[in-house]
């Protein structure tokens, strides 16, 4: 066996079956540090979610944030809104998109957070018609809300009041001022008269799925053998084919009767 697996034509096999085994070891680690980093982020939120809140300015800064330390901190802030709120199209919430609503809020240090105050549905006149938003509360206000990073800058064109991504520049440009790097996905706000106002609909929970991809790893693992017993299985076939002292079976023979005429 080892002898006809040196010729050019099991070579061949064996060479192909070493390159299946290699990429699956390597996709079944990549699925693996996806299950991993999963993980790691409801960790993350089980640490954070509802944990009492700590003033923004602990978290925010003018550094992005942290995000295996400071991800979904859980965060409170005082100050008031200074600034039109901005739309982020194409957002998905409970499956369904429509736009996030950012608003500026001005702390009492002059510090300016940006803010995710919820969600609301495309306009029923259609997507080039800009929803109606309720407007944010006038006058002092206290937030809680947890930590999220910016994202990146899609660079792209659009109507007056209305972004891509939540990202710095985006943001920095539309309204005109200076932002901490980070934003706050409200949880609740109440203004100095203790008043809670009105306010677009809460985003949903932040998923907490593992999904599939521990059970996807094991199984590129276990496939990673499987060529190379193919190869064995062919080999020792061809051998046991070309073995002439080998047994034949009989051939069957049709016996035929009347119900063939």
């Amino acid at each position: 066996m080892f002898r006809r697996l040196l010729t050019p034509r099991w070579l061949g096999a064996l060479a192909l079956a070493v390159l299946y085994a290699v990429l699956a070891y390597q996709l079944g680690h990549w699925q693996y540090g996806r299950h991993e980093f999963k993980v790691d982020r409801n960790a993350l939120l089980d640490a954070h979610y509802r944990a009492e809140p700590v003033p923004v300015t602990q978290v925010l800064t003018e550094r992005p944030v942290d995000r295996a330390a400071d991800d979904w901190t859980r965060v409170s802030a005082t100050g008031r809104y200074a600034g039109a709120q901005l739309l982020v199209r194409n957002r998905p919430n409970n499956s369904v998109f429509g736009y996030e609503v950012l608003a500026p809020l001005e702390l009492t240090d002059g510090r300016t957070v940006v803010v995710d105050r919820g969600w609301v549905a495309n306009s029923d006149r259609g997507a080039a018609v800009t929803p109606d938003v309720a407007a944010p509360p006038e006058g002092e206000v206290t937030i809680v809300g947890w930590v999220r990073p910016l994202e990146t800058t899609q660079d792209k064109s659009l109507p007056q009041g209305q972004v891509a991504s939540i990202s710095l520049p985006d943001v920095e440009q539309a309204w005109d001022r200076d932002v901490l790097d980070g934003y706050v996905v409200l949880d609740a706000e109440r203004t100095a008269g203790g008043t809670t106002p009105a306010r677009p609909d809460r985003l949903e929970d932040p998923d907490r799925s593992l999904g599939p991809h521990q059970a996807y790893a094991f199984q590129w693992w276990l496939s990673m053998p499987v060529g190379l017993l193919l190869i064995w299985l062919g080999i020792r076939r061809e051998l046991r084919e070309e073995d002439l002292d080998r047994p034949q079976k009989p051939k069957k023979v049709r016996i035929w009767d009347e119900e063939d005429y």
